[in-house]
């Protein structure tokens, strides 16, 4: 193997700077054998546009931009609260929701405000995820999971980030804040990507390898 492949095969970059995506990311891909790295470690990568319409597009025009500006293979994860009575929104613009400079708390304030007249039984959503994995010479993996759930009416927990506090898992009467990360990688979106994407990950690494 050629010290270029060698490189290629120790590292991978995670195209995000957001703390909560790569603790998550890193526990659901301990098992490759990889040095995990995010954009943090890759001050020239500037912020990335999320031009695309669905989470597809945006994953795989993230995940393009890292490869292309480090070198190195790059997995990028776009993801979202779909929710029913609101017509697919937040959806691809979960994390800009309230406005270009949101947070967490602004997003999750203007859900509930948009909900605040339907009933328990209209608040149905799903959370979704799309992660692809791009090398450097253009070989590519893509990989989707949901999240089945119904939107709170007020925010539970205090783990997780984003809409977390005000989903709640059907099937666990809890919400995905008050979840353990060992249960919420067992039942997330974001997990069930992530194990998509290792099914494929032997194909897309042979295809990756061949420079």
């Amino acid at each position: 193997m050629t010290h270029a492949a060698d490189t290629l095969k120790k590292n991978l970059v995670l195209a995000t700077r957001n703390a909560g995506k790569i603790k998550e990311l890193e526990a659901l891909l301990s098992g490759l054998g990889f040095r995990v790295l995010g954009l943090g470690d890759f001050p020239q990568v500037g912020e990335i546009e999320e031009t695309g319409a669905t989470f597809a597009e945006n994953a795989a025009l993230k995940a393009r931009t890292v490869a292309q500006a480090t070198g190195l293979a790059a997995l990028a994860d776009d993801s979202g609260l779909v929710v029913d009575a609101l017509c697919g929104a937040p959806g691809v613009y979960s994390a800009r929701y309230s406005d270009p400079g949101a947070t967490d708390e602004r997003n999750n304030l203007k859900l509930l405000d948009a909900l605040q007249h339907t009933p328990t039984e209209k608040r149905g959503c799903r959370f979704v995820s799309v992660v692809a994995a791009v090398a450097p010479n253009g070989a590519e993996l893509l990989a989707e999971g949901r999240w089945e759930g119904r939107v709170l009416a007020a925010p539970r927990g205090a783990g997780g980030f984003g809409y977390d506090p005000l989903f709640l898992d059907l099937e666990l009467g809890r919400s995905a804040a008050e979840l353990a990360p060992v249960e919420k990688n067992a039942r997330s979106h974001r997990g069930s990507a992530l194990r998509a994407l290792l099914a494929g990950w032997p194909d897309f690494w042979a295809r990756a390898e061949r420079g």
